[in-house]
């Protein structure tokens, strides 16, 4: 049983062939036919919208140097957003559920934002790490403490997302069981356990979305203090 529960991690496959894969050509139905005209139809213009107030709201703390940023951080937040939304979807994993790829895709952008800093004002971003007006005796822990925490950026980046949506995807495995064992014994109990299964994917959707603009923002968080 405790094995059955965690299968729905691993990638499911028909005639050898992974289902995630047929799953990403979906969101391709959704992006606009090429025309002479930038904007089609209304779902055209909603996308474009919504990409505009997205890209607004992360480049305001940025100055111009960090606009160079806005193709990345975007398209990085269409991915997650897409490969979250995907993983809810029946005969799907969720590759945001494995911590390897969350890490694959925070250390490089981290070491990123890391080195931009130390390029650019060396002086500036190591003085992150020693706040102003230490005492003295207090320096060599402060530094030791600070650079653990500069460390530890990307394991805390690529864990949150992980944890997050793996709870959730258990959480509904397990109301789902519950609910298919209930219905011959107590049926009333398990269209009580249907609505709180209804509930909990609503929830498990809005996580998924704030989870993929939670790791953006704090790599534009991260950004913004070596720039």
């Amino acid at each position: 049983m405790n094995l059955s529960f965690f299968d729905q991690f691993a990638s499911p496959s028909l005639m050898g062939i992974p289902l995630i894969l047929l799953s990403l050509l979906f969101p391709a139905l959704l992006l606009p036919t090429p025309d002479n005209r930038w904007l089609t139809n209304r779902l055209s213009t909603l996308q474009s919208w919504l990409l505009l107030l997205f890209t607004k709201q992360l480049m305001l703390p940025l100055n111009k140097k960090g606009h160079k940023w806005s193709i990345i951080l975007t398209s990085l937040m269409a991915l997650l957003l897409m490969i979250n939304l995907l993983g809810l979807l029946p005969y799907t994993f969720t590759p945001t559920t494995q911590l390897s790829m969350n890490m694959a895709l925070a250390f490089p952008l981290w070491l990123a934002t890391l080195l931009t800093g130390l390029r650019n004002q060396p002086s500036m971003s190591l003085g992150h790490l020693l706040p102003e007006g230490t005492p003295t005796p207090l320096i060599p822990a402060l530094i030791l403490i600070e650079t653990t925490s500069l460390l530890i950026r990307p394991l805390a980046l690529g864990v949150r997302l992980t944890a997050n949506l793996t709870a959730g995807h258990l959480l509904i495995q397990l109301i789902s069981t519950a609910t298919a064992a209930l219905l011959p014994i107590m049926p009333t109990v398990s269209i009580l356990t249907v609505s709180i299964l209804l509930l909990l994917t609503i929830l498990e959707v809005a996580v998924a979305m704030i989870q993929a603009y939670v790791f953006v923002l704090l790599l534009s968080l991260y950004l913004q203090e070596n720039i």
